[in-house]
């Protein structure tokens, strides 16, 4: 059975139209709100609508992509950050794993954050000025590189830092080359459109292990085959520079990688100026800013 949520309610009414956390398994809830909010004009977003996602080849040269390259090794080996909350170490390697709110510790990549060619898609699809909710760089060594599970980014925005609505897109450039081999992210084209419930109440500072490897808000092994039936599951890859934009809805996970070919990118999350967070919908408290930002300024280019 799917479930019919109606969207006439504005979002500062704290009606939850995407209850998850149970205790009980739920049906899957179909999305009534918009992909696409606004009007497309990159060819390279066509089908954003319909698939959820968008590949771009080339959205960075290739000196480009060894300057960022060049600026992420610098970040990951700064001594002065390895005590850093917003600094993430895999637990089994102690290599670190992701680098937060990494906008505000690179002015390079805070400025291509603002370019048009990056969030000049995100305004074109949400419909609005956009801000960032979120800023990462993901490491994934090497041979120990550990994977992400499936999972709907959108769920814990909506739990944990009180996002309301899915209006929110995410961008991720690949700074290596993305094989079938190496991790590279899979996603289920279309699933945007299903809204999964995932079960087990929210810890206090839950994020703190979360970021390291995620148990709740995470969809059932039932539910992940529900969903690969029905939609199927593609895989990204591409030479370094190209990007994966997606919807904040889409199922997506990786595996990990054993191979001796690393795999890191840059990761911005776009949300619209018009979907800006409340309190969390299923979590004691908001998350730290440096995870889930409520500074909601517009970014101009």
């Amino acid at each position: 059975m799917v479930l019919q949520h109606s969207d006439t309610l504005p979002v500062t009414d704290r009606i939850d139209r995407y209850p998850t956390r149970l205790d009980a398994p739920s049906d899957h809830i179909e999305r009534t709100h918009p992909t696409v909010w606004g009007k497309v004009e990159n060819p390279a977003l066509a089908n954003f609508d319909a698939d959820g996602f968008a590949s771009v080849d080339e959205l960075l040269t290739a000196d480009e992509v060894a300057d960022f390259s060049a600026e992420i090794g610098r970040l990951a080996g700064d001594p002065a950050l390895r005590d850093d909350d917003r600094v993430i170490v895999e637990k089994a390697s102690n290599q670190v794993r992701s680098i937060f709110e990494v906008h505000r510790l690179s002015a390079a990549i805070a400025e291509l954050a603002r370019e048009s060619r990056v969030a000049g898609m995100a305004r074109q699809l949400l419909g609005s000025d956009v801000y960032l909710h979120q800023s990462r760089v993901n490491y994934m060594p090497g041979f120990r590189g550990s994977g992400f599970y499936w999972h709907s980014d959108f769920e814990t925005w909506h739990a944990e830092d009180g996002m309301p609505t899915p209006r929110a897109v995410s961008l991720s450039i690949a700074l290596t080359d993305n094989y079938p081999i190496n991790g590279s992210l899979m996603v289920m084209p279309g699933s945007h459109r299903t809204f999964v419930p995932c079960l087990g109440s929210t810890p206090a500072e839950h994020y703190r292990e979360s970021l390291q490897e995620q148990e709740i808000g995470v969809p059932t092994e039932a539910d992940i085959t529900s969903l690969a039936n029905r939609y199927g599951i593609s895989q990204f890859t591409g030479r370094a520079g190209s990007a994966l934009l997606f919807d904040s809805n889409l199922m997506h996970g990786s595996s990990s990688n054993i191979t001796p070919f690393p795999r890191s990118n840059i990761f911005l999350v776009f949300n619209s100026v018009e979907n800006t967070l409340v309190e969390p919908f299923a979590a004691p408290e908001p998350r730290p800013g440096y995870i889930g930002s409520r500074d909601f300024t517009p970014l101009s280019s």
